[in-house]
């Protein structure tokens, strides 16, 4: 039988490593958020782009499961909460089309805009108006649209 008791001292980590890692860590996490703090603009045109992806293939479930997008009227708070207006969907999950309760907010606290059919002729488009929220702009505050991505 081994004497456990050796081993004892060996099993885990040492305070003194422990507190290298955590020190690594630190410096790493501090680099990150130094960087990010440096650029809160492009962070926020980063984030608005996920939202729009998010809310694109969100309608595109809804369209593959209801045989159509939800209408102008609708809008997308059609993703959250099963519509009044018709066309009514049929079998609507519960629990909708995102993973929250409320349609969410651009990055800079503005309402998305849902066209349909899209500028273009596509038969959605998913618009942000950027940081100062009206149509048009640059940097910033250029407009993003689902169709860009």
């Amino acid at each position: 039988m081994k004497d456990r008791s050796a081993d004892r001292g060996r099993s885990g980590f040492t305070l003194l490593e422990v507190l290298v890692v955590l020190i690594i860590i630190t410096v790493l996490a501090s680099i990150v958020g130094v960087n990010v703090l440096r650029k809160p603009g492009e962070a926020r045109v980063a984030a608005a782009r996920v939202q729009l992806k998010q809310l694109a293939a969100a309608l595109k479930m809804y369209f593959t499961e209801q045989g159509t997008y939800p209408t102008q009227e609708q809008g997308l708070e059609a993703l959250v909460r099963k519509p009044e207006s018709p066309p009514v969907p049929v079998k609507y999950p519960e629990g909708g089309y995102l993973d929250s309760f409320r349609v969410p907010r651009d990055p800079w606290g503005n309402d998305f805009i849902y066209l349909r059919p899209g500028r273009h002729g596509e038969p959605f488009e998913v618009l942000c108006y950027g940081s100062d929220g009206r149509p048009g702009g640059s940097g910033e505050a250029a407009d993003l649209s689902s169709s860009d991505l």
